[in-house]
């Protein structure tokens, strides 16, 4: 038996990345989830692979009509959920003299507002008990010149994540962040300023890693895995850092 055997999850950012890593070793372990992505093309690719287990849905949680969606369709399969995995957020590089309002309010309005209003109007369908946890990054605790905005959106999620905790707790609801480093995902890859470049942009993450490599995706669902099931049945206010000693070391 799997894991998470007979529950129900919802992964948003779910079509690609460390978000279709997680929706794979979920359904693997059990799960009936719930995935949401911004192209039509990448979910229907989920759908394909992994058949009824999921139920994709194309939606951006920048956008609040969106989340209704998300949430009436889990409403009307009636079991609730048990995992919620707000992990959608993106991000680019701009230095302080180059950032503009616009670039800020972006990067804002899809890592915090996005959380932010994900998880709350995720209140109603959360079981006694469920898991959330919300994607972080090393980057937050780092200081990476020209990468401030990002930077400081992860850092209000880590802030957020211990207030939840706390005011959910009553319900037996654990909140946590997992916070990756360097993790080889298109949406890193895309840092690149060319195809030609990713290469270099991936050695220099990995230079910064004591383990002196990047993560693959896996590695990251490996730990959402332990976060979302019983394994972490006391973690709650926790940043469980997959960060090959990025940070600490």
């Amino acid at each position: 038996m799997g894991q998470l055997e007979g529950r129900t999850a919802l992964v948003t950012g779910g079509a690609s990345g460390i978000g279709l890593a997680a929706v794979e070793r979920f359904v693997a372990e059990g799960a009936h989830v719930f995935l949401t992505g911004r192209r039509q093309t990448e979910l229907d690719k989920v759908s394909a692979a992994l058949g009824d287990r999921v139920t994709a849905i194309r939606g951006d949680v920048a956008d609040l009509d969106d989340l209704d969606r998300v949430f009436a369709a889990v409403v009307e399969r009636g079991r609730g959920l048990d995992v919620l995995f707000a992990n959608a957020g993106g991000g680019a590089f701009a230095t302080l003299a180059d950032l503009t309002p616009e670039d800020f309010d972006r990067t804002f309005t899809i890592n915090v507002r996005g959380t932010v209003f994900t998880v709350q109007k995720a209140l109603a369908v959360l079981n006694e008990g469920a898991s959330v946890i919300v994607t972080g990054s090393t980057s937050a605790s780092k200081g990476i010149p020209a990468f401030g905005v990002y930077a400081a959106t992860k850092a209000a999620l880590s802030s957020f994540t211990r207030t939840w905790a706390g005011e959910l707790s009553g319900r037996g609801i654990r909140v946590n962040a997992i916070v990756p480093g360097p993790t080889d995902t298109p949406g890193l890859r895309g840092l690149a300023p060319g195809p030609e470049h990713v290469s270099e942009l991936l050695g220099q993450m990995a230079a910064g890693v004591p383990l002196g490599r990047v993560a693959v995706t896996d590695e990251i669902a490996n730990a959402v895995l332990f976060l979302a099931s019983d394994q972490s049945s006391f973690v709650t206010a926790s940043e469980l850092f997959a960060d090959g000693g990025e940070v600490h070391v």
